[in-house]
């Protein structure tokens, strides 16, 4: 169960404290869901993905992670940039208490990610893409009760994307997922409820259609 309870965020820059991107969002995803995230771009969805994940920290408010819950998969950030992505890969591995088959679980990310040569090369050389690739991997090494996915069937060619939603639908035998997708057709195929996110509140909705459903008529006003 996550638990998210009167969220707010908002970020710092050079002229000072910015807008509000989200605003008293509160919201309770059960064990065993797999939730959809939509919203215009800009609406806050990386931000709240974020934020479930662990990766930044709210202006105020909490989450309540009572379960094991991914990094978002997608995200480019989170990696050391100096050093290659063999060693962000094995710093991650020996986190997680995996120093025994630390070879196999290097492997398996290696292979997954399917960015060849650059896996020993600095993470500073990487492409957006390549990023993705590798936190990918790096989440699926591990076993999580909740993945989560910010827009990681668009990483790659269509191969790639082809074995992303192999890999998603491999996931939902033992774990839920919380993705945010441009394409309907993947939400539909992954998603029971959704989450619209408009002006900085967040939208429950136990049916997924409901979710696209406000979301896309909010685009014709």
């Amino acid at each position: 169960m996550i638990i998210v309870d009167d969220l707010y965020k908002r970020y710092r820059s050079d002229h000072g404290m910015g807008k509000w991107v989200l605003q008293g969002v509160s919201f309770t995803i059960p064990p065993k869901l797999n939730v959809g995230l939509v919203g215009r771009n800009g609406a806050g969805k990386s931000t709240l993905l974020r934020l479930i994940g662990g990766i930044d920290t709210p202006t105020r408010g909490l989450v309540e992670r009572r379960c094991r819950v991914s990094w978002p998969m997608g995200f480019g950030g989170g990696l050391a940039a100096s050093l290659t992505g063999r060693q962000n890969a094995k710093f991650v591995c020996r986190i997680h208490g995996h120093e025994e088959d630390l070879q196999d679980r290097l492997r398996y990310i290696e292979d997954f990610a399917e960015i060849g040569d650059a896996f020993d090369e600095p993470i500073n050389t990487y492409s957006s893409g390549m990023k993705s690739r590798l936190q990918f991997g790096l989440s699926l090494a591990f076993d999580f009760d909740v993945y989560i996915s910010d827009e990681v069937t668009a990483t790659g060619d269509a191969a790639f994307h082809k074995k992303a939603l192999a890999a998603f639908k491999s996931l939902t035998s033992r774990a839920s997922l919380i993705m945010v997708s441009h394409a309907d057709g993947t939400l539909k195929e992954f998603c029971t409820a959704g989450i619209w996110l408009h002006e900085g509140k967040a939208h429950w909705f136990d049916r997924l259609d409901d979710a696209l459903k406000a979301y896309k008529e909010s685009l014709t006003i």
